[in-house]
């Protein structure tokens, strides 16, 4: 894939952005940049000037190169949780950061294919994250899929079934 190539897209945006629904963004906001950094596009922020309740219509964060968007749920609104992965480089202290800030941990970081390690957890908003890490030998993360040496496993294992688990039990977690 070649990602040098110009888009669409203004100089300085990203082809897709997800856009998650929040209660609270400001909270949400601040969540994001204890965990991970993420800078708010102050220019973004946009007030619901037919509300009289002091919610947000649109705001941005940069996470990384990528760009996040979010929206104040409204009265009515449906849960509609975000599921998002993020390349980190340090799946323990992020789990660690996002813990301290109520979220809770759906997998502990475990090895992943390739010589990365995977971690989840679900945001105090019922967002669920999926934190990779690159592989420590770069040697690793380059290796191809070898479908024909592949073995199934015998029965799931905790990268299957935390996810699996969390994602049945997701629950609304309420207008803020």
């Amino acid at each position: 894939m070649d990602t040098t190539q110009a888009g669409p897209q203004p100089a300085g945006e990203r082809t897709v952005n997800p856009f998650v629904v929040v209660d609270g963004v400001d909270g949400f906001i601040a969540f994001l940049a204890d965990v991970f950094g993420a800078t708010e596009r102050a220019e973004a922020r946009t007030p619901d000037m037919f509300a009289d309740d002091g919610t947000l219509i649109h705001a941005e964060v940069a996470i990384g190169d990528s760009l996040l968007m979010m929206v104040d749920r409204k009265r009515g609104w449906p849960f509609i949780p975000a599921l998002t992965q993020v390349w980190v480089a340090d799946p323990a202290a992020t789990l660690r950061r996002a813990t301290a800030r109520g979220a809770r941990v759906v997998t502990e970081v475990l090895p992943f294919y390739g010589g990365s390690d995977i971690a989840r957890f679900q945001d105090p908003w019922g967002n669920l994250w999926w934190l990779f890490s690159p592989a420590a030998d770069a040697d690793a993360s380059a290796q191809e899929w070898d479908e024909e040496s592949w073995e199934a496993p015998s029965e799931p294992g905790p990268v299957y079934t935390t996810i699996v688990d969390a994602l049945r039990d997701l629950e609304d977690p309420g207008v803020g």
